[in-house]
């Protein structure tokens, strides 16, 4: 049995460095980026690149067992910087020997290569900044390395977890976003696969997919085969897109819709390839990228590498499928997801492919020629081919890992539906047959129009929900908003969105007004209504404004509708805990877990709690289990130490030395106003030349020393 090697090494990697990031983020409104809103603030922003390359090093984490290996960067946004198959000495994934910048990133720095991770837009506005990491062990010989952050523009955390298992030729890795804050957020996640090619390779769409759409949807094409001008290039009588060798300029194209659970690309001089795996019902973003082979294209290579030529990005989108292509993350709210990538050969263009075995089916007037590559090993799998329902042969795999099975089948294929079926203790676990879409070629988007030319309240609502779910650059939802209140005043939803428009915008007193009509219109006839909503949205903005004896009152009325519980009972707990009655903040907040066990702002509200009311046993345990639930989770490892007295310099070493880190963990305990268990979180922050630190300090203990320290802060 293979076993699964762990090693952390500093390795030197040729490196362009930056300039010095410049002091003043640029605080431009209406910025687009990657089709959405290209604001960076609180990120700095670097505008310059060395010309001279030095060797750095790096911390490298190395995860490997007999059939792969995966290096990993945690200073370079914890990408995969290398997947290598170790059975035919290819690498999966485009392995850039040096590091070399291009100012393309949403803050500057970017590079091409590995497997980037991009959320919660992109491309993601830490991609090039350090992140937490940690290791994790498992009974099954597993290893799991963390990676992860919780991101400075809105407070979201996101995580992957990269596992290698000792018998399996992929890396698995377990996506976990997590939204900590009191409304809802929204974001996307784009794995980002940089692949080598050349005039042999081929991107692998599934074989139901007939069209492919731009940025935003603004333009389409049909696709393999593209008929029309798309990127302004004109690919008529017909031209294969799928080849790298067939497109000239920059282009970028994404799958309109497939049911199919992968995407791939294959060079057929290597005969080797990758793909990933993930369901197709939440992951159907399957995208490629590339500079084009053109000059242009060739100039960007010499950008981005000094020897490792051109590749191209095969993306794939976990909750999306365009880009940009937002996705709600409500207030407290984790969503989890798994994705696989994994080297292959032999089979080519798949017909279909799973995590365990990928297959290709390809049909001749008088043959049919089959081939299977399995990541896992396959004994006692039988194969099943039809003709119109007749079986015209049958046969077994008997695989090792990552080994090859391939056949061919003389058949009269000539007007006959072909079916090729493996069937495993009695189940299908695969198949595959020629598939056609019948579905028609999409139109491109088309814009929204101005408010006054929507017909309907309902209209301008959905109007104003995407341009803010989708962070629209230059189009405001506020004219939206503001249009649809003119024609009808009580309009809920309207009221409602409007509110939480202006809330996001610290305008918290305004925001009073049109919860409260929202509340008002709800209970029109009825005094408890079915969304309870704006209850909570009012209970949040009256907090703000400091009057949480009738904030209190609306969040315990918003818990009488099941959607709202979680948040509103979490927001009970933080006014309890506040005004000291620990025992009733206990109350709520076991009610608010009930709903949302993965609230880690609520997991580390009751452990404090718990500590507090001297209950440390029962502390210690949840602290652990919440640790369980985040391998990077802070504050279970920080009230672990204030529990035990032990573990201090794992978490500072965890944490990396970074404020971001400590701000964001005082945070936790400032929403429940325990003000001097924040106030000692950032007494140990490392670093006492940076602003914000003290910023907080001087809030929480008004103490204006810290107000002169912040000022002489870098």
């Amino acid at each position: 049995m293979s076993e699964v090697i762990l090693r952390q090494e500093k390795v030197v990697i040729p490196t362009y460095e930056l300039s010095e990031y410049d002091k003043n983020p640029m605080f431009l409104e209406k910025r687009v980026y990657q089709g959405s809103r290209g604001r960076v603030y609180p990120h700095p922003v670097c505008e310059g690149v060395s010309d001279v390359k030095t060797d750095k090093e790096y911390n490298a984490i190395y995860l490997e067992n007999d059939y792969i290996l995966v290096m990993i960067l945690p200073e370079i946004g914890g990408k995969i910087h290398r997947l290598y198959d170790k059975t035919n000495g290819y690498d999966a994934v485009y392995y850039n020997e040096v590091i070399k910048p291009a100012l393309v990133g949403l803050a500057g720095p970017w590079v091409s290569g590995g497997i980037e991770f991009n959320w919660p837009q992109h491309h993601r506005p830490s991609t090039f900044d350090a992140v937490d990491y940690t290791v994790e062990r498992r009974d099954d010989g597993s290893v799991t390395v963390w990676v992860g952050e919780t991101e400075k523009m809105f407070h979201t955390k996101g995580m992957a977890g990269f596992t290698v298992y000792p018998d399996k030729a992929y890396v698995e890795i377990t996506g976990q976003v997590y939204n900590p804050t009191d409304r809802p957020q929204t974001f996307l996640w784009w794995a980002n696969p940089a692949v080598a090619v050349n005039d042999y390779t081929q991107s692998i769409f599934p074989p139901d997919v007939n069209a492919v759409m731009d940025h935003g949807k603004r333009a389409v094409s049909e696709f393999p085969i593209a008929k029309g001008v798309y990127y302004k290039y004109d690919y008529a009588p017909g031209t294969d897109i799928s080849r790298y060798k067939n497109i000239p300029v920059p282009t970028s194209y994404m799958a309109y819709h497939s049911d199919f659970n992968f995407i791939g690309n294959y060079d057929y001089n290597e005969r080797a390839g990758l793909l990933h795996i993930a369901d197709h019902h939440v992951s159907p973003g399957k995208k490629q990228w590339t500079w084009g082979n053109g000059d242009f294209g060739q100039a960007w290579d010499r950008n981005l590498t000094d020897e490792n030529g051109p590749y191209i990005e095969l993306m794939t989108g976990m909750f999306t499928d365009n880009q940009p292509d937002f996705t709600f993350l409500k207030p407290y709210e984790e969503k989890t997801f798994k994705q696989y990538f994994m080297p292959y050969k032999a089979v080519g263009q798949i017909s279909n492919a799973s995590t365990g075995v990928a297959m290709s089916m390809s049909i001749g007037d008088t043959k049919v020629d089959l081939t299977f590559y399995t990541p896992v090993g396959l004994r006692d799998t039988k194969i099943v081919l039809t003709a119109d329902g007749e079986t015209v042969y049958e046969g077994t795999l008997n695989l090792k890992t990552a080994e090859v099975f391939e056949t061919s089948v003389d058949v009269n294929t000539a007007g006959k539906k072909i079916v090729c079926t493996l069937i495993k203790d009695g189940k299908e676990i695969l198949s595959a047959t020629p598939t056609e879409s019948h579905e028609p070629v999409p139109n491109p988007a088309e814009e929204i129009p101005e408010p006054e030319k929507l017909e309907t309240n309902e209209q301008l609502f959905l109007a104003a929900t995407h341009l803010e779910q989708y962070r629209h650059a230059t189009y405001s939802p506020e004219p939206y908003y503001l249009e649809g209140l003119k024609r009808d005043a009580s309009d809920i939803r309207l009221n409602n969105g409007y509110g939480k428009y202006l809330y996001n915008k610290g305008r918290f007193e305004e925001s009073i007004k049109y919860f409260e009509t929202a509340k008002k219109s709800s209970t029109w006839k009825n005094p408890n209504p079915y969304d309870c909503e704006p209850y909570y949205n009012l209970g949040l903005a009256l907090k703000m404004t400091g009057d949480t004896d009738k904030a209190f009152d609306a969040f315990y009325k918003a818990v009488w509708d099941g959607n709202m519980q979680d948040k509103a009972f979490y927001q009970l707990a933080c006014i309890a805990a506040a005004r000291g009655d620990y025992d009733e903040a206990l109350g709520y907040i076991e009610k608010s877990l009930v709903k949302g066990m993965h609230n880690l702002k609520g997991r580390l509200l009751k452990t404090a709690l718990l500590r507090l009311t001297g209950k440390t046993d029962e502390a210690i345990a949840f602290a652990n289990e919440t640790a369980k639930i985040d391998a990077l989770d802070h504050g279970a490892r920080y009230e672990l130490y204030k529990l035990t007295g032990e573990g201090l310099d794992a978490l500072h070493a965890l944490m990396r030395g970074d404020n971001h880190n400590y701000v964001e963990l005082a945070l936790g305990y400032m929403a429940a106003g325990l003000n001097s268990e924040a106030a000692s979180v950032l007494d140990l922050v490392p670093n006492d030349n940076e602003p914000m630190a003290h910023y907080y300090k001087f809030f929480l203990t008004s103490d204006k020393s810290e107000l002169e320290k912040a000022e002489n802060a870098s």
